[in-house]
């Protein structure tokens, strides 16, 4: 079992339904319609709720960043390469497959937040590595504002040695860095793609870039030579689902409105 808190990641889980609850820990300090709703939703569903002081919440989440909920869950199963090589739900209803995969981002709201962008821009799949890299942690979940629960995420061990299977299954690899001769608005993302991005400040490892069949950048006006890496996943992953939306637009309908929130909310 391991712990989610806030509450756009236990609402999420519970609306996935891909997790088993074990429990569900709500601070007696906090009254208010959000809380008390998901609570009894928790409830409807035969999972256990109890009231607890804020410091046990606290204490159980290691941080006091909860919002007034936490849930124990089964641990989010992690899938292999292997779930990947086909469309899922959302490749089934889009024009082709877009995956995300990840060289060793480190910091876990890195994580979180380029979860939630991959998410909403309709991504079918995210590849992690199992060293070097941050951990689907309760903070990366509580980062990704519960997108986490949604998503098919694999982890490999050797990222090239995955990268050259989903070539062997037809999927274009696209490495974003700042050496590329492409910017990233000019090339076509309609395909079958694999989009790579690198670790925060260090980017793509020589054989991980060496193994994209195309490397685009982000063009640059001011004196800072590249964006944080959670950011630069957002500008090209919404380039390729506006791109894909133009080409496909029987498929435009599909997608809601954003809803404007701090990543932290």
């Amino acid at each position: 079992m391991e712990v989610l808190y806030g509450l756009h990641p236990v609402e999420e889980a519970l609306r996935a339904g891909k997790r088993r609850f074990d429990q569900v820990l709500v601070a007696r300090e906090r009254q208010d319609a959000r809380l008390e709703r998901l609570a009894d939703e928790c409830r409807q569903a035969g999972i256990r709720v109890r009231r607890e002081p804020r410091e046990q919440l606290t204490l159980a989440a290691k941080t006091d960043a909860h919002q007034g909920i936490v849930a124990m869950v089964r641990r989010q199963e992690m899938l292999g390469i292997e779930d990947l090589f086909e469309p899922g739900q959302r490749g089934a209803a889009a024009a082709a497959r877009l995956i995300l995969a990840l060289d060793g981002v480190e910091d876990p709201q890195n994580l979180g937040a380029l979860l939630r962008v991959a998410d909403g821009a309709g991504v079918d799949g995210v590849i992690l590595t199992e060293r070097r890299s941050a951990p689907l942690s309760p903070a990366a979940v509580k980062a990704s504002a519960g997108a986490a629960e949604h998503l098919r995420i694999a982890r490999v061990v050797n990222l090239v040695r995955a990268l050259e299977e989903l070539k062997r299954h037809n999927l274009w690899i696209v490495g974003l860095d700042e050496r590329g001769e492409t910017d990233y608005d000019r090339f076509d993302l309609t395909g079958d793609c694999v989009v790579v991005l690198g670790r925060e400040g260090a980017g793509l490892h020589d054989l991980v870039r060496r193994t994209c069949d195309h490397l685009v950048r982000i063009p640059m006006a001011g004196g800072v030579s590249s964006l944080n890496v959670s950011a630069a996943g957002a500008v090209v992953l919404y380039e390729a689902f506006r791109q894909r939306r133009a080409a496909f637009p029987a498929h435009a309908g599909a997608s809601k409105p954003a809803k404007q929130k701090g990543l932290g909310s």
